[in-house]
């Protein structure tokens, strides 16, 4: 019986030795998955994430599309406050705010999201300072408003009324005046890219007060800001729970500023991962998932071959579970391999010095991360021995 495993050894690793460094073969490289990682450093067994296009000039593949320049866009994702068509209009491609005809609503509900949305102050409240002139806003939720405004400044000692510095365009309204004054003039177009994730309750209290990033016109101006209240003309402080999706809208309050470009992409709140994260990881979550990863890695190992490929891959499946099956046939594979390698000459030794070395770095990747001992299989001190022999004779 033992002849036969040998000799299988023997026939597998030659086979192997043209594949040199092919991936499958040394699967462990860095830290192991823990109790709050479902997945170790470079794993190849990780999911791989979707593709999304990202045409030039137009919103990713997986964007929904709020305004395209059509009506029919706007009949299909507006409405107003009680879920009526708008009152507002398009004009010219544009969606133009109607003065006092309320507020516009997504008919969909979101929550955590990217926005993209395209605004422009009036060229003829170029002059207008203060509360006036393009005053509107995105509101998430319905809940957080990031105020549009005409905020150009290209003097800041002109003597004019400027508004509160947690008004102006880019600001978190009545929350956080934006990092820098990144408006440009009157009759021109400006861009918001927004990154929200509402806040996070658990038993009726926060656990996390949700944070909101602003891109305009390309620069930073909101980073990860952690909301403090809710509304718009009048904040309400603390932070009071909510559903999870609700309407975004944009504001009335008397000016007609048109948009263009408006999307959304969905986006899943970082409280979600519960597999691998420091932050919300589910010890059970991750646990089972790695169980999942190991019993997939093991339906792929021939336990019979105690060769350098089947090593490699019960060494990996013990970086995720070390179930008694799982440690079985660790010490049967090793075993097997260990007397296979100390039964070569040393030429054939010389020839198997990439397997040497990548399994040697399989233990110890494995013993660094205490997920082994380091005197728990034999075959890491003969790996040891051949990897310093050969490493003499270079």
């Amino acid at each position: 019986m033992k002849k036969n495993l040998l000799a299988c050894a023997a026939l597998s690793c030659a086979a192997l030795s043209c594949a040199a460094g092919e991936r499958g073969i040394f699967g462990l490289y860095g830290d192991t998955p823990d109790a709050k990682h479902a997945w170790a450093i470079h794993d190849f067994n990780r999911p791989y994430p979707k593709q999304v296009e990202t045409p030039e000039g137009k919103p990713p593949s997986d964007a929904i599309v709020l305004f395209d320049g059509t009506q029919k866009s706007v009949d299909e994702n507006w409405c107003d406050a009680k879920g009526q068509p708008t009152k507002w209009r398009v004009k010219d491609g544009l969606f133009v705010c109607t003065p006092r005809s309320g507020i516009a609503c997504t008919k969909r509900a979101f929550g955590d999201a990217q926005f993209h949305v395209e605004w422009l102050s009036p060229l003829e409240d170029a002059k207008k300072h203060g509360q006036l002139g393009g005053n509107s806003g995105v509101i998430p939720m319905g809940m957080y408003e990031i105020q549009i405004l005409n905020s150009y400044d290209p003097d800041p000692d002109a003597k004019v009324e400027r508004n509160y510095p947690d008004g102006i365009a880019a600001s978190v309204y009545a929350q956080n005046p934006p990092l820098v004054n990144a408006s440009r003039p009157a009759g021109v177009w400006q861009t918001y890219d927004i990154i929200f994730h509402q806040p996070i309750w658990k038993d009726g209290k926060v656990l996390h007060p949700g944070t909101v990033t602003v891109f305009h016109n390309g620069v930073l101006v909101q980073d990860a800001w952690e909301l403090e209240g809710m509304g718009t003309h009048r904040v309400k402080r603390p932070l009071v729970q909510h559903a999870t999706k609700l309407p975004w809208r944009l504001q009335d309050h008397g000016d007609p500023v048109p948009f263009r470009n408006i999307w959304i992409r969905e986006i899943p709140s970082r409280w979600d991962n519960t597999t691998h994260s420091e932050m919300s990881a589910k010890e059970e979550d991750v646990r089972a998932l790695r169980e999942q990863t190991a019993a997939k890695l093991f339906a792929k190992i021939d336990v019979k071959v105690p060769d350098a490929k089947n090593v490699n891959g019960i060494l990996e499946v013990l970086s995720y579970s070390k179930k008694p099956a799982y440690l079985d046939a660790a010490k049967s594979l090793c075993a097997g391999y260990d007397a296979w390698l100390r039964s070569l000459s040393p030429k054939d030794v010389a020839a198997n010095r990439t397997y040497i070395a990548g399994t040697l770095k399989g233990f110890e990747v494995l013993i660094r991360n205490k997920v082994i001992g380091p005197g728990d299989y034999p075959l890491r001190a003969t790996l040891e021995k051949l990897n310093k022999q050969l490493n003499k004779k270079k």
